[in-house]
C-alpha cells in the first residue's frame, strides 16, 4: 500500500518541479540582475524572506519569485532543482551553491556574469563577490544550477553591465553622491511634488525608493536618461555633472565675469555650466586653481552647491 501511495505523490512531485522552470522562460538575463540588484543593502537575517532582512536563499527566493519562479526554500533544497551546469558555462541568472559550514550545502547565490555573484551574506547584507575569490567562495563552491534559461541573447551585454554595477556598488556612497541621491536633494531643495512614481526609465519602477524624486526632476528636464533609456540611479556623479544640473534646476545665469579654471577645456560639455556656477559664488574651485570636474562629486559638496543655489535665489 505504501509503494503505491508514495508513487502518485513523486509523480506529482516532478510534474510540480518542471512548471517552475518552465515559468522562468518568460523572464529576462537583465530582468535577473535589475531584480536582484535592487536589494543591494539589505541586511542579512538568519532566516530572513523580507526586506527587513534576508538570507541566502530567502534572497533568491524573493528574486526568482519576483521574476514569477517559484524556488524551495532553503539553498540545500534549492540544488534539487533545475539542471547541472559546468562552472565554465555559467550564465546570467545560474543559481551558485557553496559550502560555508563544513557539512555540504549551506549557502546560494545568483550569477550575473562577469565572474560576479550577488547574494546576501553574514555581515554584509546583500552584495556582490566574485565567484572565484580565492581567499574564500573559490574554495568552498560546490555547483551551480539553471532553473531558467534566460534570454541568451542578452547575455553578453547583461555581463557589461554587472561588471560597471560591481564597480559601482565598490564606491562609498556615504562619502559619494548618486545620482538617485542628487536627485532626493534638488527634489527636495525645490519643494517639488514627489507623490507620482512612475517614470519613462527602465531601471526605475515605481516601486524603488526614490522614484518619486527622480520622477519629478525628471519632468523638469533636470536629469535626462542615458541612451538605452535608463537613469543609473546608483552611478556617481562627477562635479561636472552637477554644475549642469544646479544651472538648470535653478535657473542660474553668468553674473559678472566669465570665470574659467585650469584644467576645464575650452570646448568641454561642461564649461558653460561651471562657468556660470562659478559665477555665482557656488564654487571657487580648488587651491590649485582646477575645478576638478571629473572628480566624482561628493555628498559635503552636493549639500553645499545646493544651499548656495538656493541663496542666490533669494
Amino acid at each position: 500500500m505504501k509503494k503505491k501511495w508514495l508513487l502518485p505523490i513523486f509523480a506529482s512531485f516532478m510534474l510540480f518541479s518542471t512548471i517552475q522552470i518552465d515559468n522562468a522562460e518568460a523572464a529576462t538575463a537583465d530582468e535577473v540582475t535589475e531584480t536582484a540588484s535592487k536589494y543591494l543593502g539589505i541586511p542579512y537575517a538568519y532566516g530572513g524572506t523580507t526586506t527587513s532582512g534576508l538570507d541566502c536563499s530567502g534572497f533568491t527566493s524573493k528574486v526568482f519569485s519576483d521574476l514569477g519562479i517559484k524556488l524551495n526554500r532553503t539553498s540545500s533544497s534549492q540544488y534539487q532543482q533545475g539542471t547541472e551546469v559546468a562552472k565554465s558555462d555559467l550564465q546570467v541568472g545560474d543559481l551558485l551553491f557553496f559550502n560555508t559550514s563544513g557539512s555540504g550545502i549551506s549557502h546560494v547565490a545568483i550569477y550575473i556574469g562577469d565572474g560576479k555573484m550577488i547574494h546576501s551574506q553574514t555581515g554584509k547584507g546583500v552584495s556582490y563577490s566574485d565567484v572565484n575569490d580565492p581567499y574564500y567562495w573559490s574554495s568552498r563552491y560546490i555547483g551551480a544550477k539553471r532553473v531558467a534559461q534566460f534570454d541568451t541573447e542578452q547575455q553578453a551585454e547583461v555581463t557589461k553591465v554587472a561588471a560597471a554595477e560591481v564597480k559601482e556598488a565598490a564606491i562609498d556612497f556615504t562619502v559619494y553622491a548618486s545620482r538617485a541621491e542628487v536627485a532626493v536633494q534638488i527634489a527636495k531643495a525645490l519643494n517639488l511634488d514627489t507623490s507620482d512614481k512612475n517614470t519613462s526609465f527602465a531601471d526605475v519602477k515605481p516601486t524603488y525608493a526614490h522614484a518619486g524624486a527622480i520622477a519629478a526632476v525628471a519632468k523638469l528636464g533636470i536629469f535626462s536618461g542615458d541612451d538605452n533609456g535608463k537613469f543609473n540611479p546608483s552611478s556617481p556623479m562627477t562635479r561636472a555633472q552637477i554644475a549642469k544640473v544646479l544651472v538648470v534646476a535653478f535657473g542660474l545665469e553668468h553674473q559678472g565675469d566669465v570665470m574659467t579654471f585650469a584644467d576645464v577645456p575650452e570646448n568641454y560639455w561642461a564649461t558653460e555650466y561651471i562657468s556660470i556656477i562659478a559665477s555665482n559664488g557656488i564654487t571657487a574651485g580648488k587651491d590649485n586653481g582646477n575645478f576638478g570636474y571629473d572628480e566624482m562629486l561628493k555628498i559635503s559638496q552636493l549639500e553645499t552647491f545646493i544651499e548656495r543655489a538656493k541663496q542666490v535665489n533669494k
